[in-house]
């Protein structure tokens, strides 16, 4: 019913016919001249459409061929009734879509290309470092005390290009969906607690207080490893941007659409320059610790925003830093490839 061509040319069918009908019973003796005026008159019909049509295909596939070289900016759409009019506007929007898709493909390259490049000039200075004091303590004059800094030093170094490419796999799993999250009941308590275990030593040795409080039934639905790992990178970029006697405090809630985390730090804080950069990968800003590689809260970000959560920084200089982090409450979370 969408084809008006072919119910035009139905009509003239009808049409035809009841002419000849008509034809016929007043003029009986020239039937079979009506009958050849009707069957010529239907057959042009049907030639005509059908040639019509093989136009029309023919330029649809003239078409095709143009944006299978690239000539994505072609407009094939008409505003007609009909199925080629129908198939021009579907073609059309897959035009769209593949143009989407190119863009996208060209966006990721460039992406991975930087990512190389990011990740060769992370790799490049510890690699050149562990390799010059490599051939340093091969020399005999070497006294004992350099010897054994030198090796210290090597195995910091190696202990950064460890975190640094086990990290990077996390963000490439989480980046192709390849983690599968599980769906446990975390109690927010528990995930602070377990988050403030591996910075004991340094709140002893920068005598920074840490204050924690919430709500203790405040529970979440989620991955307590990967969450934990969220946490615990932020966290330690307050206790990195934190002075000596500073203050730390952690608190949790929970409301009817989502739970809150929120860090505070009385530290440095972030140049206003620095925040929208801050969850970027491999982005030092001008206060970042010279050891720092900038993963660690592009890291955390990924992992909340896959645990359908968001994070929020408000941070002024020479006050502090305010890390809000909400998980909101849903049925079930996205599920995710298995990894």
């Amino acid at each position: 019913m969408r084809n008006l061509e072919l119910i035009k040319m139905c009509v003239r069918g009808v049409l035809y016919t009841m002419i000849i009908l008509l034809l016929t019973y007043y003029f009986p003796k020239e039937q079979f001249l009506w009958i050849g005026l009707l069957s010529v008159s239907i057959l042009s019909d049907v030639l005509i459409f059908t040639k019509a049509r093989y136009r029309k295909i023919s330029q649809l596939s003239d078409y095709l061929c143009r944006i299978y070289m690239g000539e994505y900016s072609l407009d094939v759409r008409d505003y007609e009734e009909g199925e080629l009019s129908v198939l021009k506007s579907e073609i059309y929007k897959l035009t769209l879509r593949m143009v989407e898709q190119n863009e996208l493909l060209i966006k990721d390259k460039r992406y991975l290309a930087d990512a190389l490049s990011d990740i060769s000039h992370q790799l490049k200075t510890p690699l050149t470092s562990i390799s010059v004091m490599a051939d340093l303590l091969e020399s005999d004059q070497l006294e004992e005390d350099k010897r054994l800094d030198f090796a210290r030093n090597i195995h910091t170094q190696v202990e950064r290009m460890r975190w640094l490419v086990i990290s990077l796999l996390k963000l490439s799993k989480l980046d192709a969906n390849a983690i599968e999250f599980k769906q446990e009941i975390i109690s927010l308590k528990e995930l602070v607690k377990e988050s403030l275990k591996p910075f004991q030593i340094i709140s002893e040795l920068k005598n920074i207080e840490v204050k924690v409080g919430g709500d203790d039934y405040a529970e979440c639905k989620g991955d307590f490893s990967w969450l934990l790992e969220a946490i615990s990178n932020i966290i330690k970029n307050c206790f990195e941007h934190t002075n000596t006697n500073g203050h730390i405090e952690i608190n949790y809630v929970q409301n009817a659409l989502y739970l809150q985390i929120t860090i505070i730090d009385n530290g440095e804080g972030i140049d206003e320059e620095d925040l929208p950069h801050l969850f970027e990968r491999f982005y030092k800003g001008k206060n970042a610790n010279p050891d720092s590689i900038g993963i660690g809260l592009a890291l955390a970000k990924q992992i909340i925003i896959g645990h359908n959560g968001s994070i929020h920084v408000i941070s002024e200089k020479g006050v502090g830093t305010r890390f809000i982090i909400k998980l909101y409450k849903v049925t079930e979370m996205s599920p995710k490839m298995s990894s």
